[in-house]
């Protein structure tokens, strides 16, 4: 009878642990949180699902996304991006995909964002790249979605990094986002440490003509403050302008300055060849084209900044202007690799097949 009693206890005391756990791990269960609060490169908190796996993006920040290894995330982009146009490569590389998103803005300059269409999607976060966090706040009330800031602005930027870091931290991409931040990290100091030592006197000038800003532009369509020849502490003949981005300027000021090397965008080049048209004689007058110093810089502005083609132009830039200092650098893995790190592919075939590939340039040809 003493046995059976004993029995009986520890019979009622596995139930009872049993019992226990179970409560305690629905307890667990229903404590697990819901939702998160993440702080945006702005400085906004936003309160978003715990687990987020879809995401629409605005304002370009698709490439971010990309960037940050979480396009498989993207369930809306803007309709320039769905065309998957090959001059923004990270469209390009994931065409198949963008192909299949919704449309939830326009893109380009005159943007405007589809609410309604965010709303049908019901995303589970919005990426908005821009500095307008009023026209985020206003969207955020009228869908009722959780909007995200993010900024791309320049390669060097520590908006960039930061926008790719929390991308991955919200998508789950923390390991892909963080080595490729790591990477633009590491390119833009090597950049500027291979350059920033050289003596004035021994840098040649450069002009960078036919750049593209809200539009393309021809022979005399210039920028001050031109990011890669920023990169390399190169000198820009335009940086001595009284202006602050892209600017037109007269043949006559480009007879002056006379640079010792000259850029050119080659998918502007049909208006560079009508600039040379009505001024061939002063064109072939200057040195760098008599010397065959006329280089391609590859359009890097086409809905924001292509970061991957910003830095490829950088690099591209120093093994011209400073051959020396990059003399152990083989330009097209250089190239091969920035690409392959921020859009997951190959891409100088596909800039040369499409005419915007870098090389040498024959004005007039």
């Amino acid at each position: 009878m003493k046995k059976q009693r004993t029995l009986l206890a520890l019979l009622l005391a596995v139930m009872m642990t049993v019992s226990l756990l179970s409560v305690c791990g629905s307890s667990a269960a229903a404590e697990a949180p819901e939702t998160r609060t993440i702080t945006d490169v702005f400085g906004r908190e936003v309160e978003i699902p715990a687990k987020v796996e879809t995401c629409a993006a605005l304002g370009s920040a698709a490439r971010l996304i990309v960037y940050a290894g979480g396009v498989d995330s993207i369930v809306g982009a803007t309709q320039m991006e769905l065309r998957g146009d090959p001059g923004m490569p990270y469209a390009y590389a994931n065409r198949e995909h963008f192909a299949a998103c919704g449309a939830v803005a326009s893109g380009g300059s005159g943007n405007a964002d589809y609410a309604e269409a965010l709303v049908e999607l019901d995303p589970d976060v919005v990426f908005y790249q821009d500095s307008d966090t009023v026209a985020m706040e206003d969207l955020a009330q009228k869908t009722g979605l959780p909007v995200i800031g993010v900024y791309g602005d320049a390669f060097n930027s520590p908006y960039l990094t930061q926008s790719i870091t929390l991308i991955g931290d919200v998508l789950g991409t923390s390991e892909h986002a963080n080595a490729v931040a790591e990477a633009i990290n590491g390119w833009v100091k090597d950049l500027n440490d291979r350059t920033k030592d050289i003596p004035e006197a021994d840098k040649p000038t450069v002009y960078p003509g036919a750049v593209s800003w809200s539009g393309g532009h021809g022979f005399t369509g210039t920028y001050v403050g031109y990011a890669p020849l920023q990169a390399i502490n190169a000198i820009n003949l335009a940086d001595s302008l009284d202006a602050t981005d892209g600017v037109e300027v007269s043949m006559e000021q480009i007879l002056d300055w006379d640079p010792d090397i000259i850029f050119l965008n080659p998918g502007n080049m049909n208006l560079v060849n009508e600039d040379y048209a009505a001024n061939g004689a002063a064109i072939d007058s200057l040195r760098a084209v008599q010397e065959g110093r006329v280089y391609a810089q590859v359009n890097f502005n086409y809905y924001w900044c292509n970061m991957e083609l910003a830095i490829a132009d950088s690099y591209y830039a120093g093994s011209i202007i400073y051959p020396e200092a990059f003399a152990d650098v083989d330009f097209n893995a250089k190239a091969e690799e920035i690409f392959n790190t921020m859009i997951g592919m190959d891409y100088l075939k596909v800039l040369d097949d499409n005419g915007y590939g870098f090389g040498p340039i024959t004005i007039g040809a």
